[in-house]
């Protein structure tokens, strides 16, 4: 079945497809790295509502654990206050950055509580929680035990801070009784994890053999209670994974559950890989349910050669010696940079400039060359400069697209491309086959040089069918800058919402109207200074 097919019968066949992002730890504000995250996972939601597919989207807030306990304290507050704080900031980031999530789920919500006791319980009941004392070397930041393998000159790998030695009672989940079931699944499930980079990752972690692993405490109050003794919580991550049954309706709507969790597709970043991909997986395997249907691993957003975070944030500092650069923290702020760029330019950014699945170097210098080169040169121009040309030479009024240009071709190809991009998991390779779109337009618009010539059938042919490739762009990249693509139509006179659509039909090439008034207006995209 060819891709356009596949979109045809999307289109015609309402598809459930239900999208997570990672819930986000509360103890800090927003950052650009979670903002990758949750942008790429808004755009692919936005992409399968335009192929017709019943989307949920959702997204959060984790809001347990020691390290809330101990932000709190460091702000003199509550961890119930700090949590509503804190998880309010993301709301407002997600709202600012026309995130489109049907949920936000917050792990502290009773709905939440109630899906984790009936879940864990089950495992329980099942024989695949024991109770055990545990020793070990625990890092707060990560809410994880090390050993002294591990470490990094005796500290966390991952956050550099010093990690303690902890010996309490806790509950076990038997992770080791899943190592064969687990190889198997992955085994008969090939795109189960996706790149395969992380797949392979991910068997590495099963295939080195695995200990079982505490999922209760009893040095703190802060997590939701275990049914079955009360002098425990659960550890922060079983409760954290659940959220994504919880929002499906686990234990109170079998049928929203049975439709929703059958096709679940998970976002996260790759120093997350092993609590969804081996932990997860087998948590599901042990209550009697379906891992999710896929999960896709994100690499880092580095600058200075540094994973991007809240640290960062905090200490402004990125690089290290001679070579480190210091940073406004409005630098690596999402709200900060979108007040800077506009909302669109910085998901634009994010979307393009670092490919989904590897590492990548984020850095205020690339937003403006990007932006300069992609939104100003490219797009703004294309936009301005046919409605120019309708203005002086069409009386204002945009032509209707010939039926056998040379662009019908071309923004043929770049819809099966983008198709394809889409479905892969690359935004950055579908934006980058649109753009290829608007340059044909630009060259064709250069060599033609319609403003040089008289009012006529050729003139109109060559701006009809400019405002065609409009028309069709702003539906590619409605999954991107979803208000850049409402703006083109509203200029170029199309009504309705670009994305409120359906592919593949909508792309077709011809459905321009013409005979309708085209409006100027300020550059979309005002060329920066670096």
């Amino acid at each position: 079945m060819s891709l356009v097919d596949r979109c045809r019968r999307y289109a015609t066949s309402v598809a459930p497809y239900y999208l997570t992002t990672p819930i986000y730890y509360v103890n800090d504000a927003p950052h650009v790295g979670t903002a990758y995250t949750t942008v790429n996972a808004d755009a692919l939601a936005r992409w399968h509502r335009l192929l017709g597919d019943d989307v949920y989207f959702m997204t959060g807030t984790d809001e347990h654990g020691a390290k809330i306990v101990e932000a709190a304290e460091a702000h003199d507050t509550s961890p119930l206050e700090w949590t509503n704080r804190t998880s309010a900031r993301f709301v407002e980031a997600w709202k600012r950055l026309d995130i489109s999530n049907d949920d936000f789920i917050r792990t502290t919500e009773p709905r939440h509580h109630a899906v984790v006791q009936e879940f864990l319980q089950r495992i329980y009941d099942n024989g695949f929680i024991e109770l055990g004392t545990y020793t070990g070397l625990y890092c707060v930041s990560c809410e994880d035990y090390y050993t002294a393998d591990q470490l990094v000159d005796g500290r966390c790998p991952v956050h550099d801070r010093p990690v303690v030695e902890m010996q309490e009672d806790n509950y076990f989940f038997r992770l080791s009784a899943f190592e064969q079931r687990l190889l198997d699944y992955y085994e008969s499930h090939l795109n189960f994890v996706r790149p395969t980079s992380k797949r392979n990752e991910a068997l590495g972690f099963i295939r080195g053999g695995l200990n079982d692993v505490s999922i209760t405490r009893t040095s703190f109050r802060w997590g939701v209670p275990v049914p079955w003794d009360d002098a425990h919580v659960f550890y922060v991550w079983y409760d954290a994974l659940i959220n994504y049954l919880t929002v499906a309706s686990y234990g109170s709507d079998p049928q929203r559950f049975a439709t929703l969790w059958g096709s679940a597709h998970h976002l996260i970043g790759k120093d997350i890989l092993k609590f969804h991909c081996v932990w997860w997986p087998a948590m599901c395997m042990a209550a009697g349910i379906d891992p999710p249907q896929e999960i896709f691993v994100h690499g880092y957003l580095l600058m200075g050669g540094q994973k991007l975070g809240k640290t960062m944030i905090q200490s402004g500092v990125t690089g290290q010696g001679d070579e480190a650069q210091t940073l406004k923290i409005t630098e690596v702020s999402p709200l900060a940079l979108a007040d800077e760029f506009g909302v669109d330019p910085l998901r634009y950014h994010l979307l393009r400039e670092v490919p989904l699945g590897g590492d990548g170097d984020f850095s205020y210098e690339g937003i403006v060359a990007r932006y300069n080169a992609d939104l100003a040169n490219n797009l703004g121009n294309l936009v301005s400069r046919v409605a120019t040309v309708v203005h002086s030479k069409c009386n204002g009024v945009g032509p209707a697209p010939s039926p056998d240009s040379s662009l019908s071709a071309s923004s043929a190809e770049v819809l099966r491309a983008t198709s394809d991009a889409w479905a892969r998991w690359a935004p950055h390779e579908a934006l980058e086959a649109t753009w290829r779109l608007i340059g044909a337009t630009n060259a064709e618009l250069e060599a033609s040089e319609p403003w040089k010539m008289d009012p006529g059938p050729v003139v109109d042919t060559v701006l009809g069918n400019a405002l065609e490739v409009l028309r069709i762009v702003a539906i590619l990249i409605s999954p991107a800058m979803p208000s850049t693509a409402a703006e083109i139509w509203r200029r170029i006179g199309v009504e309705g919402d670009p994305s409120a659509v359906r592919l593949p039909e909508a792309a077709g090439w011809g459905a321009y109207p013409g005979g309708v008034p085209v409006v100027k207006g300020d550059p979309l995209f005002p060329r920066r200074k670096g």
